[in-house]
C-alpha cells in the first residue's frame, strides 16, 4: 500500500484496473485508493505484469506498507516464478514476539527505533504540528530522538509521515519521495507550450464594401457659371426706389431655397447623421450632402478680363527682390481652366457643389435652377 500523502497511514482499495497475469506499461493506472480525504489513482512507474493480487477490491483500512500485490518484470513467465516472502509481515510478527507487554499502559515497552546514520541531528521548528505532536507523545519519543528525524515538510517542517518512517510503520524513503512529488506537481510546466502565431485579421465583407464605397472616393464636383448682372440691376432699383440695400448673398440664398424645392429624391439612403439632422431641423440650414437635396453652393468669382492680363512693370521701377522671386502664381481654376478667386463678383461667378456620385444629376438640376432664377428672373426673389 503506497503512501499518497505524508500523513497517510492507511487506505481502502476502491478497485483494481488490472487483473492477475495482465501486462501493463509505465503510466497505466493500476488501481484506485480511497483515503479519508480523496480517491486517487496509482500509476505504474515501469512496464511489468501482475503476478498476484493479495488485497482485493473493497479491502478496508489497509496499512501503508502492507503488501497488496506482487508485480513481475515485463516479459517474465509468472508461472515459473516463486512467490517472494512478505518482508513486512515477517518483520511485524518478529516485533510482536520480541516486545513484552507492560500492564497499565498501551505503549510498547523497550521499543527499538532507528537512529540517524552517523548521529545526524536536525533542528526542528516548534511548535510541532498537532498530528506530529500526537504521534511523538503516544509513542514516547524523546526530544533527542525527535532531533534525529529528518523533516521533509514545507519550510523544514516535521510531518506525520516523517515520524511514521522513524517508527518503521512506513518505508523510510516514502516521506521524501511524496514531498518531492508534491513539489513537482505544485509548479506548472510550461515547457511544451508555444506562443501562437499572429494571424492577419480577416476583413469583414461589409467593411471592405464600405471602404470601397467611401464618400471621398465617389464624390463628384459640379460647376456651373452664373452671371449676377441682372441681380445687380434689381439690387440698384430696390435701393433707388425703396432705399433698402439687399446684399448679393440674400439673392443667392433665396435662389437656393427656390431651387431646392421639389428636387427628385436621392438614389441612396440617408446616413444616420443626415437623419439626425432632419430630426433636429438642421437639414434646412446645412450645406449638406444629404438625401433630401438641401444644397447650398460654393461660389467663386471670375475676375474681369482686364484683371487677368499681367501688368508689365517698367524696368526703371523693377525691384531686385521681384526679379528674384519670379512671376506670381495665378489661382487654380475649378471651371474649364478659368481662374477664380474666393468671394462674389457682380459679373460671372462659378457655382459649385461636391456631392456623392449617385446625386450628380440632382446637383446639376439644382445649379441650373439657380442659374435660371438669378440670370432671368431675380425680381421674383424680393416679391
Amino acid at each position: 500500500m503506497p503512501a499518497l500523502s505524508p500523513t497517510m497511514t492507511e487506505g481502502n482499495i476502491a478497485g483494481w484496473k488490472v487483473k492477475e497475469g495482465e501486462a501493463f506499461r509505465a503510466g497505466d493506472v493500476l488501481l484506485e485508493i480511497e483515503t479519508d480525504k480523496a480517491t486517487m489513482d496509482v500509476e505504474a512507474q515501469d512496464d511489468g505484469v501482475v503476478m498476484k493480487i493479495t488485497s482485493q477490491d473493497g479491502s478496508k483500512a489497509v496499512q501503508v506498507g502492507t503488501r497488496i500485490a506482487v508485480l513481475a518484470e515485463a516479459g517474465d513467465d509468472i508461472s515459473a516464478l516463486e512467490m517472494p516472502a512478505d518482508e513486512q509481515q515477517a518483520k511485524q510478527a518478529g516485533d510482536e514476539a520480541a516486545a513484552p507487554t507492560r500492564s497499565g499502559s498501551d505503549k510498547p515497552a523497550g521499543t527499538q527505533r532507528p537512529r540517524a546514520a552517523g548521529g545526524e541531528t536536525h533542528e526542528q521548528k516548534y511548535p510541532l504540528m498537532p498530528s506530529v505532536e500526537y504521534l511523538v507523545k503516544r509513542n514516547g519519543i524523546s526530544e533527542g530522538d525527535v532531533r534525529t528525524i529528518k523533516p521533509t515538510g514545507p519550510g523544514g517542517r516535521l510531518l506525520k509521515g516523517d515520524v511514521l518512517a522513524f517508527l518503521g510503520t512506513i518505508n523510510a524513503g516514502t516521506p521524501a519521495a511524496v514531498s518531492s512529488r508534491f513539489e513537482k506537481l505544485a509548479h506548472l510546466d510550461l515547457s511544451n507550450i508555444k506562443v501562437a502565431e499572429k494571424k492577419a485579421p480577416a476583413t469583414a465583407p461589409r467593411e471592405a464594401e464600405a471602404a470601397s464605397e467611401a464618400p471621398e472616393a465617389q464624390a463628384r464636383e459640379i460647376n456651373v457659371p452664373v452671371s449676377l448682372a441682372r441681380v445687380v440691376e434689381v439690387q440698384k432699383k430696390i435701393q433707388d426706389t425703396l432705399g433698402v440695400f439687399l446684399p448679393l448673398s440674400t439673392f443667392i440664398s433665396r435662389a437656393a431655397e427656390v431651387a431646392n424645392d421639389e428636387l427628385p429624391l436621392a438614389a441612396r439612403k440617408p446616413t444616420p447623421s443626415e437623419l439626425f439632422d432632419q430630426v433636429l431641423g438642421l437639414d434646412k440650414v446645412k450645406a449638406a450632402r444629404g438625401s433630401r437635396g438641401v444644397y447650398l453652393p460654393q461660389i467663386s468669382a471670375i475676375p474681369p478680363a482686364s484683371m487677368l492680363v499681367p501688368q508689365q512693370p517698367r524696368r526703371s521701377e523693377a525691384d531686385i527682390i521681384d526679379e528674384l522671386a519670379g512671376p506670381g502664381k495665378t489661382p487654380a481654376s475649378r471651371f474649364d481652366g478659368v481662374p477664380t478667386v474666393p468671394g462674389l463678383s457682380s459679373g460671372t461667378n462659378v457655382f459649385s457643389l461636391v456631392v456623392p456620385k449617385e446625386e450628380e444629376q440632382r446637383a446639376h438640376v439644382f445649379l441650373e435652377r439657380c442659374k435660371l432664377i438669378l440670370e432671368k428672373e431675380p425680381g421674383r426673389l424680393v416679391l
